[in-house]
């Protein structure tokens, strides 16, 4: 985390909740994803602050925010998002999500779309079954046998080593192991690997992802949305880019060329421009009771629009 950056923490319902709070401007959420913590956005805050209040917590469960038996669901999550928030004293904001994260800030958005001025989401997860076999193996049986033997101090450091040089050997495919090794390394706790558990039973079972925003997309109508995706994206397939054109016409849609599933990390300047374009060419949504409850009546079918096509950016060799 870039120097001056301090993690603060606030306790809320008994349950210790660690987050980053910098810059000033209009309030801009920033989720993180499965097994990782808000410093997976350490390369994007610094820029993001010189217009933003950027907020990026520790979800409970992850990082240096506490692990307990609790309620791991997006819904849960989301309720805990809202909570931070209203302690924070933040009454809207522009909610963005990487992968789980994403998911969580589609729900947040459907659940308190009054505190909720745009969506940006990452590589999010709803969008279709698909994903790695290695979150659906996450729910098998043995799972957190299996990595009590992997983060074992000598083997983990093995494992670790090994995955950060396949991350920089050029290979596309082990682009995002860098992470993924991030991730293994924080389950040598076992009230880590207890709680990543729960929040992928809650949402992925052996045929894939089990949660899904494609029955309520009709509401980005009264909200605006980014979608931001990586060509590369081994975890999550590039094609529910496509599926988030179709579901949300509406819906600004943007492939990244030579980016993983961390896009935002892959190529933090791009990343950060698309971001501020985003907020700079759209005004945040005004909830309307009674327009809701047209969408909600109505399925959005009484809308109707063009269907957004993915814009690919080009290689940074091509930008340099």
């Amino acid at each position: 985390m870039p120097k001056g950056l301090e993690v603060q923490y606030l306790t809320i319902h008994g349950h210790k909740r660690a987050f980053v709070k910098t810059g000033s401007g209009p309030a801009l959420l920033l989720l993180h994803g499965l097994g990782c913590d808000h410093t997976t956005w350490r390369s994007v805050i610094p820029a993001l602050a010189r217009r933003y209040t950027v907020i990026a917590p520790d979800l409970l469960g992850h990082g240096l925010s506490d692990k307990p038996r609790a309620d791991y669901s997006v819904g849960g999550y989301a309720n805990g998002m809202r909570d931070l928030l209203t302690v924070l004293g933040i009454d809207k904001v522009t909610v963005a999500g990487h992968s789980f994260g994403g998911g969580v800030a589609m729900q947040f958005a459907y659940q308190f779309p009054e505190r909720t001025e745009r969506m940006v989401l990452v590589a999010p997860g709803g969008l279709g079954p698909e994903v790695t076999p290695a979150i659906r193996a996450i729910t098998l049986p043995g799972f957190h046998q299996a990595m009590g033997v992997v983060t074992l101090p000598g083997v983990r450091h093995a494992t670790k080593l090994s995955m950060k040089a396949l991350a920089y050997s050029g290979l596309s495919k082990a682009r995002d192991l860098d992470e993924v090794a991030e991730i293994v390394d924080s389950f040598r706790d076992p009230r880590a690997r207890a709680a990543i558990r729960h929040v992928v039973s809650h949402c992925v079972d052996w045929r894939g992802q089990v949660v899904t925003m494609a029955d309520r997309a009709y509401l980005t109508q009264a909200m605006p949305m980014l979608v931001v995706w990586g060509t590369e994206d081994s975890v999550i397939p590039v094609r529910h880019a496509g599926v988030a054109a179709e579901i949300a016409p509406g819906a600004t849609v943007e492939v990244v060329g030579n980016a993983g599933h961390f896009p935002h990390k892959d190529h933090p300047q791009r990343f950060v421009k698309i971001v501020n374009d985003f907020i700079g060419s759209t005004e945040p949504a005004v909830y309307h009771r009674g327009r809701w409850r047209n969408l909600l009546r109505t399925g959005g079918q009484t809308v109707a629009g063009p269907v957004a096509a993915p814009v690919v950016r080009p290689d940074a060799a091509e930008i340099a």
